[in-house]
């Protein structure tokens, strides 16, 4: 797995790099094939002082891209939020992905195999 960390208008200091390592293991707990992740990190500059803070995320998976993205006043808030909002999105898409069949195959088969 490739990770990039990069910070738009914002220097990625060591300790936000492992804040994100750390949330990102929940990711990888739940599904491990997992390919590349670019997260981006973005300060921004509106008026709106509560909705600052840019936390965005890209996912390659096997066969697709995951994007999640979220703002907040607080960094680390907007961190938490898009994990929440990734992990939501890859227990959705594993669960899309996952063969429910694959149960009720093997007993047909067995059963074809058994008459035969």
């Amino acid at each position: 797995m490739n990770l990039t960390i990069s910070g738009h208008h914002l220097e990625v200091t060591p300790a936000l790099r492992s804040y994100v390592t750390t949330k990102l293991e929940r990711i990888l707990r739940h599904f491990d094939q997992v390919v590349d992740v670019k997260v981006l990190l973005t300060v921004e500059n509106q008026k709106e002082k509560d909705r600052r803070q840019r936390a965005e995320c890209t996912l390659r998976v096997k066969g697709s891209d995951l994007f999640v993205e979220s703002m907040n006043a607080d960094l680390y808030a907007a961190i938490d939020e898009l994990m929440d909002r990734l992990d939501r999105m890859v227990v959705r898409y594993k669960d899309k992905v996952q063969d429910h069949q694959a149960g009720v195959r093997r007993a047909t088969l067995q059963a074809a195999g058994a008459a035969a």
